[in-house]
């Protein structure tokens, strides 16, 4: 599991810093394109950017402090941020845009699901 979240740290504080600051035009110009398609404005994709970065840094932290909790509550917000994704990719776009969200959900599913089953079972 410390791999999957490794993985889906670097992965959003890569591509949460790219919305934010811009900084690899070859990967940043595409993605405004597809959020102005979405009708999404610059502001929006800030805010993604955002989340996706608290996502990874919480995930870091339950990480760092071996707490699974804190771990799941950080990919949480990469869930949210991974469904966000796919219905856009969807609705607007090819199957093949949206393979990328959907691995990351499935990523941060595992991550979230222990979680989810001591809390179902009580």
């Amino acid at each position: 599991m410390l791999f999957v979240q490794g993985l889906l740290i670097a992965f959003f504080l890569f591509a949460g810093s790219v919305k934010i600051f811009g900084w690899v035009k070859p990967i940043f110009e595409p993605q405004l394109a597809f959020f102005r398609r979405y009708g999404l404005n610059r502001a929006a994709m800030f805010i993604v950017g955002i989340i996706e970065i608290t996502g990874a840094l919480v995930m870091l932290v339950g990480m760092t402090l071996s707490n699974p909790l804190i771990s799941a509550i950080g990919a949480g917000f990469i869930t949210c941020t991974s469904i966000g994704a796919m219905f856009f990719h969807f609705r607007f776009d090819t199957f093949k845009d949206a393979i990328p969200s959907m691995v990351t959900l499935v990523l941060s599913l595992l991550v979230v699901a222990p979680i989810i089953k001591i809390v179902i079972q009580g």
